[in-house]
């Protein structure tokens, strides 16, 4: 995490060695402007998960707000010490999936925001940086035109590279599923993107700087109107 963050908690970056269950622990025990810690931890899995499920970048971002509040409200249902992430993961598929069955038919595909843009460019070159941009942008149209089941186990498997098992268990899959899944996923994107995956994939949807700082101030806005958070 880096120091230029604008945090709600000024001294969060003293916390960031915490294991998910010790944050999880003190925010029970009444240390609540800590769960900013948990949001900055996850932002960006969530989204790509809630993303690969809506295709819609707007409706995602409305996933993963609400995924926070209710997994905040339920904190105590978590039985740790470890699997938290995953935890946190099952509640946002059941979320977005939710948003999706909801808005399915009644909405206009909400493009994302620039994500080239979003992209430190400050450290490579500008022939490269409009490179990276089209490839990345490329990546992008290609992941989003896959079946919703295989763009999803390929968000959490090559992009945010969670395991076989985790995104089995993040995802209430069998391991075997996910493994056929994403090796569908693979061929399919293979006549799509002539570019290996591993060069930008870490550029693809991004969500860091102001968009993940909306996200952790409205979910602190919320929880302290709904349930008087302090």
């Amino acid at each position: 995490m880096k120091s230029n963050k604008s945090t709600i908690r000024k001294d969060l970056q003293l916390f960031e060695t915490l294991s998910d269950s010790e944050v999880i622990t003190r925010i029970i025990a009444g240390d609540h402007p800590l769960y900013e810690l948990i949001m900055r931890r996850y932002n960006r899995r969530l989204f790509r998960l809630a993303y690969g499920i809506l295709n819609d970048d707007s409706l995602a971002q409305d996933a993963v707000q609400e995924t926070y509040v209710s997994a905040f409200q339920h904190l105590n249902q978590f039985r740790g010490p470890n699997g938290f992430g995953a935890w946190l993961t099952r509640i946002a598929s059941r979320i977005a999936f939710r948003i999706a069955r909801k808005e399915s038919g009644l909405h206009t595909v909400s493009l994302p925001t620039d994500s080239v843009s979003l992209i430190d460019k400050e450290s490579i070159g500008p022939e490269q940086v409009s490179i990276n941009d089209e490839m990345v942008r490329m990546l992008e149209k290609a992941v989003d035109s896959l079946p919703r089941d295989y763009r999803i186990v390929l968000m959490l498997r090559e992009f945010e590279g969670l395991s076989t098992d985790e995104t089995a268990k993040a995802l209430d899959l069998n391991p075997t599923t996910v493994k056929t899944r994403l090796h569908r996923a693979k061929g399919i994107l293979r006549t799509r993107y002539k570019h290996r995956l591993d060069e930008v994939r870490s550029l693809a949807y991004p969500f860091a700087g102001t968009r993940c700082d909306a996200i952790v101030y409205r979910v602190f806005l919320i929880l302290k109107q709904s349930i008087n958070l302090p």
